[in-house]
C-alpha cells in the first residue's frame, strides 16, 4: 500500500515496473545471508526464557532482580531496566535491545546492498536499460528487508506466544520495525552518498549513536523516560515495554518513522542519476601517498578501522565499569553463577566475568575480520579492482594489502578493548591484555574462511557471513542453553584458554594461529589461479 502511494504520487504503476523480478532476484541473492541472520537473531531470543527460567526460577529471585536493576546503573546501561518480573517482560528486558540491533544491521545491509552497491559496481545501469521503474530497485530492496523483518518477527510472536500473545506480539512487531527504521535510514543515506561502503558506515555510525543514546539514558532513570532513551529508535523499542502492560502506540511512532523516512528516500531517488548522489565524493588532490596496493587499501579502509578502534575501545570502557556491579547482581545464584563460568572458565566470578565478556569482544571482531576481508571481493566485482591489476601489480601483493589490514585491524581492535576494559575496571591491565589478545588465533581462522571461500568460490564469499553468524550463535547462546562441549568446540574459540584467571595453554593458540595460516594461503593459491570475476 505504501508502495504503491509513493508510485501514484510519483507518476503511476511505470515508476514500479519490474519491482517483482527485482524482489525475486534480491530474495535469490541473499538466500544464505538472511535465513543466517534471522536464525541467529531468533535462536538468541526465543532460547531466552528457558534460560531465565532456569537462572531467576522463584518469585522472590526475579524481584531481587528487579530491585538490583534499579540500583546498578552500569548494568541498566547495558541491557535497559526492567518493567516486569514474568518471563517474557524478562526476555524482552534481557534481549530485546540487541535483538533489534542485529535486526538493524541485518536491514540496513540489505538495502545498501541492493540499491547503492548496484549503482556502484554498474549493474543497476544495465538493469534500467530495461523495462524497469525508476524507484522499482528502492522498492525490492526495501521489500526484501521487510519480508526478513517480517519473518524474524513471526519466528518471535510464534516462539513466545506461550509467555503471553500480547507481549509476543508487541516485541516481535517492535523488533521488524525498529529494523524498517534502520533500512528506511540506509535507503535515505544510500541517495546522499556516492559510495555503498560510506553508506553502511555512516548508517552503522547512527546505529552505535542510537545505542550509546539509550544506555546513557537508562543509566540516568530506572524507567526508560530519560529523554536521551527516547530520542533512540532502541529506547522505543525498550519503552513498547513487552510483557509489561504494552505502550502500543509506541509501534505508532516506530511505524511513522519508517514511513517519513521511506518517504523521503522515495522523493530523493527521484531527483537524481543513477550513480550520481547529492553528497558527491570530494574531487582530489588525494592527500598522502597512493603509490602501493597497501596504500591504496589503508585509504578505503581507515574509516572503517576507526569506527570499529573506537567502538571496541568505548565497549571495553562500558564491560570494565560494569564488572563489579555484575558480580554483585549474580551474588549467590548458582545457575547465573554457571553460565559465567562455562564462558568464562573455571575461577573466580569477576575473572570468570572478565573472560566472558572478552570472549564475546572476540566474536564481534570475528565480523570486522570478515568484512574486512570480503572489501576484496567488493573490489573484485565493482571492477575497481582491475584497473590496479592492469598495472604493475599483482594479485598477491593487492590482496595483502587488505589482508594486512583485516588481520592486522583485528588485532589494534582487539588490544584498544583491551585498553578500554582495563580502563573501566581501574586494576589488571596486563592480565586483561592478554586475554584480548589470545582471542586473536580464534579470529584470525574465521578471517581466513573468508580469504578461502573469496578465493575459491568468489561467489560464495557472503556465506563468510554464515561461518561468522554461526560462531557468534555457539559463543553468545550455546553456554547459556548448557550445550555440549562437542557442540561448543565446533567454534575456534571454543579452544582458548580462559582468561584470565585460567591457565595459559599454548598448544591451542599455535594450532589455530597455524591453522590461519594454512587457510589464507589456500585462499591466496586460489585467487591466483581463477579468472577474476566481475
Amino acid at each position: 500500500m505504501t508502495a504503491t502511494a509513493f508510485a501514484v504520487r510519483s507518476g503511476g504503476s511505470r515508476q514500479l515496473a519490474g519491482t517483482g523480478t527485482l524482489l525475486r532476484f534480491a530474495l535469490r541473492r541473499d538466500r544464505v545471508m538472511i535465513p543466517v541472520w534471522v536464525a541467529v537473531n531468533a535462536l538468541m531470543v526465543l532460547s531466552m526464557p528457558n534460560t531465565l527460567k532456569g537462572l531467576y526460577g522463584t518469585a522472590a529471585e526475579r524481584a531481587d532482580l528487579m530491585r538490583q536493576m534499579e540500583t546498578n546503573s552500569s548494568l541498566r546501561a547495558m541491557v535497559g531496566p526492567v518493567f516486569d518480573d514474568s518471563l517474557g517482560a524478562l526476555t524482552a528486558w534481557r534481549v530485546g535491545v540487541y535483538a533489534a540491533a542485529l535486526a538493524a544491521v541485518m536491514s540496513l545491509l540489505i538495502v545498501v546492498r541492493h540499491t547503492r552497491d548496484e549503482e556502484e559496481s554498474g549493474r543497476q545501469e544495465l538493469v534500467a536499460s530495461g523495462m524497469v521503474g525508476r524507484r522499482a530497485s528502492l522498492t525490492a530492496a526495501l521489500l526484501t528487508a521487510a519480508v526478513a523483518d517480517g519473518v524474524l518477527a513471526l519466528l518471535v510472536v510464534a516462539g513466545l506466544a506461550g509467555q503471553g500473545a500480547a507481549g509476543a506480539l508487541a516485541l516481535g512487531l517492535g523488533v521488524a520495525g525498529v529494523g524498517m527504521v534502520f533500512a528506511t535510514m540506509a535507503a535515505i543515506v544510500a541517495q546522499l552518498t556516492e559510495s555503498a561502503r560510506l553508506a553502511r558506515g555512516l548508517t552503522a555510525a547512527v546505529l552505535g549513536a542510537a545505542f550509546v543514546l539509550r544506555a546513557a539514558g537508562d543509566s540516568a532513570t530506572t524507567d526508560g523516560s530519560s529523554v536521551l532513551t527516547w530520542v533512540s529508535p532502541l529506547g522505543w523499542l525498550e519503552n513498547l515495554r513487552a510483557f509489561a502492560a504494552e505502550r502500543w502506540w509506541v509501534l505508532l511512532l516506530i511505524a511513522g518513522a519508517a514511513l517519513a523516512q521511506g518517504a523521503v528516500a522515495y522523493e530523493l531517488a527521484g531527483r537524481r542519476d543513477i550513480g550520481m548522489s547529492f553528497l558527491p565524493t570530494r574531487p582530489g588532490p588525494a592527500a598522502g601517498r597512493l603509490g602501493t596496493a597497501g596504500a591504496l587499501a589503508w585509504r578505503l579502509q581507515r574509516g572503517s578501522v576507526l569506527g570499529w578502534s573506537i567502538g571496541f575501545f568505548l565497549a571495553g570502557v562500558v564491560y570494565g565499569g560494569m564488572t563489579e556491579g555484575a558480580a554483585d547482581l549474580v551474588g549467590d545464584n548458582e545457575q547465573a553463577r554457571e553460565i559465567i563460568e562455562r564462558m568464562g572458565g573455571q575461577a573466580r566470578l569477576t575473572d570468570a566475568f572478565v573472560s566472558a565478556m572478552v570472549g564475546m569482544l572476540g566474536l564481534i571482531a570475528a565480523l570486522y575480520v570478515v568484512a574486512s576481508v570480503l572489501r576484496l571481493n567488493g573490489e573484485e566485482t565493482s571492477g575497481r579492482a582491475e584497473p590496479v591489476l592492469a598495472a604493475a601489480v599483482g594479485r598477491l601483493r593487492w590482496a595483502a594489502g587488505h589482508l594486512v589490514i583485516a588481520f592486522g585491524g583485528a588485532a589494534l581492535i582487539m588490544l584498544l578493548a583491551g585498553a578500554g576494559f582495563a580502563a573501566g575496571y581501574g586494576r589488571d591491565a596486563g592480565a586483561i591484555l592478554g586475554a584480548c589478545l589470545v582471542q586473536l588465533p580464534a579470529v584470525w581462522v574465521i578471517g581466513g574462511a573468508a580469504v578461502l571461500l573469496h578465493g575459491v568460490l568468489p561467489r560464495a564469499a557472503v556465506a563468510a557471513w554464515g561461518v561468522a553468524g554461526a560462531v557468534l550463535l555457539l559463543g553468545w547462546v550455546g553456554p547459556a542453553l548448557d550445550v555440549p562441549q562437542a557442540v561448543l568446540d565446533v567454534s575456534p574459540f571454543g579452544h582458548l584458554p580462559k582468561l584470565p584467571g585460567g591457565e595459559m595453554s599454548w598448544s591451542p593458540v599455535l594450532v589455530l594461529t597455524g591453522l590461519a595460516v594454512v587457510l589464507v594461503g589456500a585462499g591466496l593459491a586460489g585467487l591466483r589461479r581463477r579468472d577474476m570475476t566481475t
